[in-house]
């Protein structure tokens, strides 16, 4: 259980009945409680746009912004791998731009791998940074960042030739040297043929449960963030109902005068 997670022990898992398990975590406080928990992958990602900072979407995110948070949550790990995404705008312009922000999540961030939205169009990329010692980590299917192209958050790959497309795309980010592949609210059916087709493990997330793992955002699993409740959230706690009571709790014992008590006084 105490053995640290790689890279390499994740594609190991491919080929065993290990199932992944990947929860977002943005601060040092909630990723220590995950990882002694024993979670295989903490990914730091740009959804603390939206359920740390309050955005509509995950793109007004930066670089500054990722590197605080991938720090933080370094800070909290012993055993799981460190993922941390590369925000919008952050690897759209040049591979040059996209290397130089890779390098410094690793070295500010203190990332074990960073996560890229995208297919064959970014293979070259995938290929450039893996070369360098940056492992990657890829994500196909609903991919947030492109939430303005596909006109919402609409499950893809519903049609015979976008299937074929992300199948085609899995493939080649492999090839490119893509150690894992995150599939995101695509059908059940396309994710089991994609899981078959490539030899690294694919991550689910809202694409059924034949992936070789699965991943969720924290606040959501925990039910701490309503503004938007997925079909494919499961809520393990309802955290948030429970820290409203707490917080009415202590608000009604200060009015009251029993808080602080003599014994927690000086």
């Amino acid at each position: 259980m105490n053995k640290k997670v790689r890279t390499k022990t994740v594609r190991e898992w491919k080929n065993s009945d290990h199932k992944i398990s990947c929860l977002t975590a943005y601060d040092y406080t909630f990723a220590r409680i995950l990882d002694t928990a024993g979670v295989d992958i903490i990914l730091v990602g740009d959804s603390a746009s939206n359920v740390i900072a309050g955005f509509e979407t995950t793109l007004p995110f930066t670089m500054e912004n990722m590197i605080y948070h991938t720090a933080a949550v370094s800070r909290a790990l012993s055993r799981a791998l460190l993922v941390a995404d590369l925000p919008f705008g952050s690897y759209q312009v040049s591979d040059e731009q996209a290397i130089s922000n890779a390098i410094r999540l690793m070295k500010s961030g203190n990332a074990e791998a960073v996560k890229l939205e995208g297919g064959e169009h970014i293979s070259e990329l995938v290929q450039n940074l893996t070369g360098k010692g940056i492992p990657v980590m890829g994500h196909l299917g609903l991919t947030p960042q492109s939430v303005h192209q596909f006109g919402g958050y609409h499950t893809q790959g519903t049609s015979d030739k976008t299937a074929t497309r992300l199948l085609n795309d899995a493939k080649i980010l492999e090839e490119a040297g893509a150690f894992s592949l995150v599939l995101e609210k695509i059908p059940a059916d396309l994710a089991r043929q994609v899981t078959e087709s490539v030899d690294i493990p694919t991550i689910g997330i809202g694409a059924g449960n034949q992936c070789d793992g699965q991943v969720l955002v924290l606040y959501d699993m925990l039910g701490m963030y309503d503004d938007i409740r997925p079909k494919f959230v499961r809520r393990y706690a309802e955290l948030g109902d429970s820290i409203n009571s707490a917080v009415k709790e202590y608000i009604q014992d200060i009015q009251n005068g029993s808080f602080p008590s003599e014994k927690e006084s000086f």
